[in-house]
């Protein structure tokens, strides 16, 4: 019978997450057709503005066209005209001189011809139909003007709709997540020579495996990244993974995103532990600060004036458990004194600055079993930096001088 009831449990669990699975999946639907509407409305939208641009192109260069045909013909009219109104006068000074010359011969006084004969020399010498040039000035072919379009024709019943990008795919081998960044590479599927720039998003999470539709954390968006990989900084590892996904995008359009990975953020999450300090301390969760007037007393007494009692311990105090290996909490200020550190298991214990990566000391002795860090603070304040790994570049540095530096060997 107790058997039978596990089946069923079973069966019911195995139907419930079905069920989530196939509810999740008509979300996705029903979103997907919302989106179909709206995407199909504004690529309708971008193709007519992008024809309208195009018309407005073609009408622009035609009136510039056109003006260029006027003003090459008034200029043409302009000298032609002037040409001809010049034989015009030319002409009429001409007909005139011919009549002139035909009345002298008529002439029957003998004394005076000698003197009109010479008159009519120097007329016709002066005459303007003798300066006269009888080439046109300018040609009334218009050829020169003419355009062929079939290159252009040709051009146009070519268009079609630009090729849309690949969706990348994103290399896991060559991404890595150190010292609160992420460094992610990935690679097009094909050589694609359009592509303009890459957009990253990126989102923290706690569930393993592929991005879930509802999620409380929204997408991050890194737009206009010009390679193919990019690292974030300064990231907050306050969740067990964080979901991947890229696309691309040419001039016009972007691609589908690729598959999206998730990447394990492996940070411990150091704490302080206000109820084991001393009481001239003035302890927070990340930050410890010497009061000479009891700083640490005078909170208790506050609180408890207050009703909320005495303060409990943060979770994931390192006064109540023991951290993983390979984790390093940083502390700075002016006189700070650090009497144990963790995240080594076997082997020798060292201390680094997370921040600038120095090594601050190296502890002589061999420990065996896993440490509890804890701090001595004089007259003086620290704070600790929080989700952090052992850097790589300290990693980097234990491979390559780890036969130098017995400090290295805690590390491994």
């Amino acid at each position: 019978m107790e058997d039978q009831r596990e089946a069923l449990r079973k069966i019911i669990t195995t139907l419930a997450v079905k069920n989530e699975e196939i509810q999740s999946f008509i979300y996705s639907l029903k979103q997907m057709l919302l989106n179909m509407e709206a995407n199909s409305a504004k690529v309708q939208e971008d193709l007519e503005a992008e024809f309208q641009s195009l018309f407005s192109l073609l009408e622009e260069l035609k009136e510039g066209m056109l003006m260029k045909i006027k003003q090459d013909r008034a200029s043409r009219t302009y000298e032609l005209q002037n040409q001809l109104a010049a034989c015009t006068r030319a002409l009429e000074s001409s007909e005139e001189l011919l009549e002139t010359a035909n009345q002298t011969l008529q002439a029957t006084d003998s004394e005076d011809f000698p003197q009109a004969a010479k008159q009519l020399k120097d007329g016709v010498t002066m005459a303007p139909a003798f300066r006269l040039s009888l080439k046109a000035k300018v040609s009334d072919n218009m050829s020169h003007l003419m355009v062929d379009f079939a290159q252009e024709r040709r051009m146009l019943q070519a268009l079609k709709f630009l090729p849309v990008p690949s969706a990348p795919v994103i290399d896991l081998a060559e991404s890595l997540v150190a010292d609160n960044c992420v460094t992610l590479v990935w690679r097009m599927p094909e050589e694609d020579s359009k592509i303009d720039h890459y957009v990253l998003e990126y989102r923290r999470t706690n569930f393993e495996g592929p991005p879930r539709l509802k999620e409380d954390q929204p997408w991050m968006v890194v737009e206009g990244i010009r390679q193919t990989e990019y690292t974030l900084t300064g990231l907050k590892f306050d969740m067990k993974y964080m979901n991947f996904r890229v696309k691309a995008c040419n001039k016009a359009v972007a691609g589908e995103f690729s598959e999206p990975v998730t990447l394990e953020t492996p940070a411990f999450m150091f704490r302080l532990d206000a109820s084991t300090s001393h009481q001239n301390l003035r302890v927070d969760d990340l930050s410890v600060e010497w009061d000479a007037m009891g700083g640490k007393v005078q909170d208790i007494k506050a609180r408890e004036k207050d009703g909320k009692g005495r303060t409990a311990s943060p979770v994931n105090s390192p006064a109540r458990g023991t951290p993983s290996p390979k984790r390093m909490p940083s502390g700075r200020g002016g006189r700070d004194r650090f009497t144990a550190e963790s995240y080594t298991v076997l082997g020798l214990l060292s201390f680094y600055n997370a921040r600038t990566k120095q090594l601050l000391h190296t502890f002589k002795a061999k420990f065996t079993q896993p440490l509890l860090p804890a701090f001595t603070v004089w007259c003086g304040s620290f704070q600790v930096m929080t989700g952090l790994q052992v850097p790589s570049s300290v990693r980097c540095l234990q491979k390559r001088g780890s036969a130098t530096s017995s400090s290295n060997t805690s590390l491994t």
